[in-house]
């Protein structure tokens, strides 16, 4: 088997677990789980923001970890993290356990990520790496999209479903050190990367479409529900939709090789606004359910390009060139979620999804400087 197929597809195995199993399960569990434990708004709160503090903190110390110590040991370090969070889960007796377990797992997603970027970086083939790259990527929608289902599968077995997935990554820790380049560490850190145009270009890009992409991830369903009426099950098709969508996102090394990074940027940011306002005014049944796998794929396709552009701009420190979108679109989201709460208690429905399409053109005024090869200048 080819460094490339054997390092690709492993790494979109952890991908699609800590992403799809480790992470976002939790929220389509949550019903039953509130159920039995009780959690209340606060500490659902409490989680949440416990979440998004373990993945800022997860991602930064895994790309000094991984330049430290190599991609094996930090990507098998992820799934074990993951494996440990969900069996957390699973056989969490109190909400404080619980919300634990949460943050524990959810924090592996931080972890996975760059160890991929550099074990691609140190074993796979120079005209393959953004491929490899963006097909990691895209493991992301696969776990995401199978999570839904298995949800369905399992209604009301939240504790059986957290631990098979916990049993599935620690399957993936074995791969992982077993498929996985170890010697692509430096044995030190490089500390923060040097703020060249490139980079800055990526941050500003990066923060805007994360912000954006807010009006969809943290409000889509609040917005079908509000527009057409749709309950749990048709808001899971919406999501459903933008899982499936997103694994288009596995093109996003061919196509920047073949249209040039910026070209590619500025045109699915472009599908990104539209399927807001798609989704946002709620067009109909099926424009909607549409937008929303258009917004999947435009999603994942632009964590795509800014993997790509990161990578390029610090070719002597992948990791950390991810890392540097990666965080940039968490801190975005921050942002970007109680400002679109702020504009629908305000303005209303029409100025927060238009004014949210407008900022996701507005990242494309970012340019990489990268040619047709996606090369950054």
């Amino acid at each position: 088997m080819s460094p490339a197929l054997r390092i690709g597809a492993t790494g979109f195995a952890v991908i699609a677990v800590c992403y799809g199993f480790a992470r976002f399960a939790f929220g389509l569990f949550l019903p039953q789980i509130d159920g039995e434990l009780g959690l209340g708004p606060s500490l659902g709160g409490v989680i949440s923001g416990g979440s998004f503090a373990g993945y800022c903190v997860a991602i930064v110390a895994s790309a000094l970890l991984t330049e430290r110590l190599g991609a094996r040991a930090v990507a098998t370090g992820a799934a074990l993290v993951a494996a440990i969070g969900m069996a957390g889960i699973a056989l969490a007796p109190s909400p404080l356990i619980l919300a634990i377990a949460v943050v524990v797992a959810g924090s592996s997603t931080g972890l996975a990520s760059p160890p991929m970027a550099a074990a691609v970086a140190a074993a796979v083939g120079k005209s393959r790496q953004d491929l490899t790259n963006t097909v990691i990527n895209a493991g992301v929608s696969a776990g995401v999209a199978l999570s839904g289902p298995i949800a369905l599968g399992l209604a009301g077995q939240w504790r059986l479903a957290f631990g098979a997935f916990a049993a599935v990554a620690l399957v993936l820790a074995v791969a992982s050190a077993i498929s996985l380049p170890a010697a692509s560490g430096s044995g030190r850190a490089g500390g923060l990367p040097p703020m060249t145009g490139p980079v800055l270009r990526l941050i500003s890009a990066s923060f805007l479409m994360g912000a954006a992409s807010t009006a969809l991830w943290s409000f889509g369903g609040q917005l079908v529900a509000e527009q057409m009426g749709w309950g749990a099950t048709g808001t899971g098709l919406l999501w459903s939709c933008m899982g499936t969508g997103g694994l288009a996102g596995a093109w996003a090394g061919t196509l920047v090789g073949w249209l040039g990074l910026d070209r590619v940027h500025w045109a699915f940011l472009s599908l990104m606004a539209a399927s807001i306002l798609s989704v946002g005014f709620g067009l109909g049944p099926i424009p909607t359910l549409v937008g929303g796998a258009v917004f999947g794929a435009a999603y994942v396709m632009l964590t795509g390009v800014y993997l790509i552009w990161g990578t390029h701009a610090l070719p002597d420190r992948p990791a950390t060139g991810l890392m540097v979108g990666f965080l940039t679109i968490a801190v975005g989201q921050t942002v970007g979620a109680p400002l679109f709460r702020l504009l629908l208690a305000g303005p209303g429905v029409a100025s927060a999804v238009i004014g949210f399409a407008a900022l996701t053109l507005i990242a494309g005024a970012f340019r990489s400087g990268s040619a047709v090869n996606g090369s950054i200048a």
